[in-house]
């Protein structure tokens, strides 16, 4: 995704190593370390502050800087979260992209449902750093989703790799038949365990971002990772150039993709109904 990133940051003007220096930190999915380093990006006075780690690295970043511009990208809702004041007049040192993730939850859930028809008992794994202050009202909308259509719902929470080895036995001693992974950076972090974790025990998967599917997950259903890059980059070159982020509308995405993998599918014995399949944005076979 830094490759869409640049992307952005080059069509505002800007090439790293030619006329800006980008300085890189990674929590590598362990929350507890996102105000340690978002403290040393302030000490060093960077320009600005492009955030990627969902709801918990923006408020790490809002905590540590009321003067420093923040771009950040993250799946709820910034304004539910208290990041900025409005979706087009942001006001403060903060903007960036919300990807609505964590408003998909219930379509994802209703889509795994019509994939795997027989799987009563659905596994739903989620980040509760991910999902913010308002997770709990998002856990009710997935269960009241799995209500819907007949399917009862396990929720599994997860902020470490501990947790994610709690989870995996929760699943294999609750006998789930389906699993929905939903948005969350230790899980993008972890996407081969996950995927692994599926294949393995032959659940058909929903996750929440495409690049679980190009490494041999089923199927998912969001925005495109690579565009949220690219828009964080093009407003970092815009404040850099002068703009401020109070001034700069928070960006959604126009589309979402439906992304299937036909060879996985196969290997799960499982036949993708024709009415998903039509639906498909793209198809990996």
């Amino acid at each position: 995704m830094l490759s869409a990133f640049r992307q952005g940051f080059s069509e505002t003007g800007f090439v790293e190593g030619r006329n800006v220096a980008i300085e890189f930190r990674w929590a590598e999915g362990r929350y507890e370390r996102l105000p340690e380093l978002v403290h040393d990006l302030v000490r060093r006075k960077v320009a600005v502050i492009v955030t990627s780690g969902g709801e918990a690295s923006a408020q790490a970043a809002k905590a540590a800087t009321s003067t420093i511009p923040i771009v950040f990208n993250i799946g709820g809702d910034p304004v539910e979260a208290g990041l900025v004041a409005s979706f087009s007049r942001p006001g403060g040192n903060l903007t960036g992209v919300s990807s609505v993730t964590t408003t998909l939850m219930p379509k994802q859930f209703g889509l795994l449902s019509e994939l795997a028809p027989k799987a009563v008992l659905i596994g739903v794994l989620v980040s509760p750093e991910n999902l913010g202050a308002m997770a709990e009202s998002h856990i009710a909308e997935i269960m009241s989703a799995g209500r819907a259509v007949g399917r009862q719902a396990l929720i599994l929470k997860a902020s470490t790799d501990v947790d994610i080895d709690v989870a995996f036995e929760a699943l294999i001693q609750g006998r789930v038949q389906a699993l929905l992974v939903t948005a969350g950076p230790l899980f993008v972090t972890r996407m081969d365990r996950l995927v692994a974790f599926a294949a393995r025990h032959a659940l058909p998967a929903m996750y929440f971002r495409r690049e679980l599917v190009d490494a041999g997950g089923l199927v998912s259903y969001g925005s495109s990772t690579a565009e949220g890059y690219r828009q964080m980059g093009i407003y970092a070159g815009r404040i850099l150039k002068g703009e401020k982020p109070s001034e700069l509308p928070v960006v959604q995405p126009t589309r979402f993709e439906l992304v299937i993998n036909l060879r996985t599918a196969k290997l799960l014995g499982l036949d993708i109904p024709q009415s998903v399949l039509a639906r498909a944005d793209e198809v990996i076979e």
